[in-house]
């Protein structure tokens, strides 16, 4: 079927742009904003996905108020014929727009009776950077084929939540996105069923995942890896970039460590430090300071309250919701993916950022012996 998409001179496949390259059901595409006011306690995720191969596209937007509340709206629709412009996709009230490619969009969600609102214009102040290549297999099949770019920048625009209307100064706000595509593994779409007598997934006595992005006055650096449960490294990228307009090159970053302490009711970090070797042999310390967490499990990451990213709802669905943060039982059901916002002190300067989070079962390095405590 031909789409919008399909005037443009860029197809890499010899069919439409309504279809993908395989019919794995766990094949996504999703964009996702976030960030936070550095000096209160207002953050915001939200984004959107397409499932190609499961004829669904969805929504959310979840404002997380003093740690305390997470405000969420969630919505999903048919793909169907129904495909939008060639720069702007809508899923109910919802609406994400390339506004200039590579350097700034518009996310948008008009009236709806949920009580939570918002307009976010992006503009990227460092340049869009790709991650490494995610390929891995398992028991002869593809577990994780999959690409993603991240840009952090200066952020305008407002906020609704329980009838309260923040609005956002860009001068105080710290602001990142990415957009991925491909088959994933986990949350968002790459855990839901894809129906009855599979072989069940493996399961290691062990894993730590971390990113950090941390956003300096005229530096960005950002870090992954993904640990073993006896801290042996099998998937890392990393790079320091300069800003846009600067001149100055990107520069790798070949190592990452880390030393971290943890809250008690969850493996979230609480405090520590990262250190960091770059190509050009710099080494940076990264003592965090946690502003805020918020639950990319509540907003469809994970399932929660009947309802995953991905899940075929029909036509037309919503729901929305007020989740209780204080209440650790309930957050137990959507924690696998944590996210912290923090200060961040290096060598006498203050920056912000992101750490992000996958910590389950053993792990040698910090003593925990399993997957229950």
């Amino acid at each position: 079927m031909l789409t919008p998409q399909d005037e443009l001179l860029c197809h890499q496949l010899p069919t439409t742009f309504d279809h993908v390259l395989q019919s794995d059901l766990r094949w996504t595409e999703r964009v996702v904003m976030y960030g936070f006011d550095t000096t209160g306690s207002v953050s915001v995720m939200t984004g959107m996905a397409r499932y190609p191969n499961r004829n669904v596209a969805d929504a959310y937007a979840m404002i997380t108020v003093g740690n305390k509340t997470a405000h969420v709206v969630r919505m999903s629709r048919e793909i169907g014929d129904r495909y939008d412009g060639l720069g702007a996709w809508q899923v109910g009230p919802y609406r994400y727009e390339v506004i200039e490619p590579l350097r700034k969009v518009r996310a948008t969600l008009g009236a709806n009776d949920s009580g939570v609102a918002l307009q976010l214009d992006f503009e990227g102040e460092f340049p869009a950077y790709e991650q490494e290549p995610a390929f891995f297999r398992t028991r002869g099949r593809i577990r994780e084929d999959a690409r993603r770019y991240y840009q952090n920048g200066r952020i305008t625009g407002w906020l609704e939540a329980d009838g309260k209307r923040y609005e956002i100064d860009p001068e105080t706000w710290w602001f990142g996105r990415d957009h991925s595509w491909g088959t994933r593994h986990g949350g968002g779409g790459g855990s839901l069923g894809e129906g009855e007598h599979l072989q069940p997934g493996e399961v290691p006595d062990g894993v730590l995942y971390y990113m950090g992005i941390f956003q300096f006055e005229d530096e960005l650096v950002h870090f992954a890896q993904r640990e073993t449960a006896d801290g042996q490294r099998w998937h890392f990228e990393g790079n320091v970039l300069p800003k846009l307009g600067s001149g100055k090159p990107i520069v790798p970053v070949v190592d990452a460590g880390h030393a971290l302490t943890f809250r008690d009711d969850f493996r979230i970090v609480s405090g520590g430090s990262f250190t960091v070797r770059s190509a050009d042999e710099r080494h940076r310390e990264f003592t965090i300071t946690p502003v805020s967490d918020f639950w990319p499990g509540i907003a469809g990451y994970d399932t929660y309250r009947g309802y995953a990213s991905g899940m075929w709802r029909g036509e037309s669905w919503s729901d929305h919701f007020v989740a209780d943060l204080t209440d650790v039982d309930d957050l137990k059901q959507a924690s696998m993916l944590s996210e912290t916002f923090c200060r961040i002190e290096s060598a006498g300067r203050v920056g912000y950022g992101l750490v992000e989070m996958v910590f389950l079962g053993r792990n040698a390095r910090y003593g925990f012996p399993g997957y229950r405590p």
